[in-house]
């Protein structure tokens, strides 16, 4: 098969396409027929060495993916092959098949296809846990999303409405707000050239907001830890300018306010009732057409790299997908 391989840690740019052996599946797993996977921060990270999970050398990119199940290990019981299905992988999916544990496979609901549910689950399942979990956001509190464009923002800004929240967008450019504007943004900060406290005192009426969701980090942390009400929660999701920032304790003491941290990967393993439940309801949603994922670009998998160097530079709106050409599958097909 073909895999997009990190054999030395690394840059996008060191990213190789090579032949290499089909995996056969252990007893409990699936050995999926990749058609898409999902880019995410994460892969950002972790050809790098950087994040919580250091998976050995060689290995592939891409937590997310949708397939067709090719082969199952003696032990699965509900899948079978040629059922379509989303699998969490946390890293493997850009390659032509993919091991994943049965238990971290879902069938594909009927009629989606597959970008679409390959730009899903990791997206709507962090902001998801984040939101209705984490901050327990309730309907008429005022949430404000930094980074609102992106994969996880966008993804935030529709949970959020869909919750009953009022939803304050605030991203880097009149382009990316107009995006968040068409998913459900009830409020829009340009902070390329807006003050983001002043603007959020403006439209709070000088009360704040009641939870901040933020996957951006940097100085935009502090400003928006300033910016929160009375029992307000700062949810830490990422660090997409590449600054973890230090923030002075005494800003949660005045406040009354929590700081809480959403790390959605180690939860699908310590709760995985709860976080399936989390993806069922999301699924529901988005058949009922409260969610849709937004897919700025794609790439075949031979520019997989190129694909997760326009996440690292901020430059695309939404979820970037990498589609998987097979044999019998031209590029870009869905089944």
């Amino acid at each position: 098969m073909k895999a997009l391989l990190c054999k030395s840690w690394g840059d996008p740019e060191t990213l190789v396409l090579e032949e290499t052996a089909t995996p056969a599946p252990g007893d409990h797993q699936v050995l999926v027929r990749v058609h898409a996977a999902g880019v995410n921060f994460p892969d950002t990270l972790i050809i790098r060495k950087l994040y919580q999970f250091k998976p050995a050398l060689p290995f592939s990119p891409g937590g997310e993916c949708a397939g067709v199940v090719e082969a199952v290990g003696a032990k699965v019981g509900h899948f079978k092959a040629g059922d379509r299905v989303i699998a969490f992988t946390g890293w493997g999916s850009f390659a032509e098949f993919v091991l994943a544990d049965a238990k971290a496979l879902m069938p594909m609901p009927a009629g989606l296809d597959d970008e679409t549910a390959a730009a899903f689950v990791m997206t709507y399942g962090t902001s998801y846990h984040a939101l209705a979990d984490r901050a327990a956001l309730q309907a008429g509190e005022t949430l404000l999303v930094l980074g609102a464009a992106g994969g996880v923002g966008l993804a935030a800004v529709e949970i959020g409405k869909a919750l009953g929240a009022r939803v304050i967008a605030a991203a880097s450019s009149a382009d990316k707000l107009a995006t968040c504007r068409e998913h459900g943004a009830d409020e829009l900060i340009d902070y390329s050239r807006e003050d983001l406290r002043e603007r959020l005192k403006a439209l709070t009426g000088g009360r704040g907001v009641d939870v901040v969701y933020d996957p951006v980090g940097g100085a935009y942390t502090e400003a928006a830890l300033r910016s929160c009400a009375w029992r307000g929660r700062l949810l830490v999701v990422g660090f997409a300018n590449g600054d973890i920032p230090r923030l002075p304790a005494n800003l949660a003491l005045l406040k009354g306010c929590s700081i809480v941290g959403v790390f959605w990967g180690d939860y699908t393993q310590r709760e995985p009732e709860r976080a399936q439940r989390d993806l069922e309801t999301l699924l529901s949603w988005m058949q009922q057409g409260r969610i849709r994922p937004h897919i700025g670009r794609r790439y075949p998998l031979e520019r997989g790299g190129d694909a997760i160097r326009a996440l690292m530079n901020r430059e695309v709106v939404g979820k970037v997908v990498v589609t998987i050409a097979q044999a019998d599958r031209p590029a870009g097909a869905s089944r």
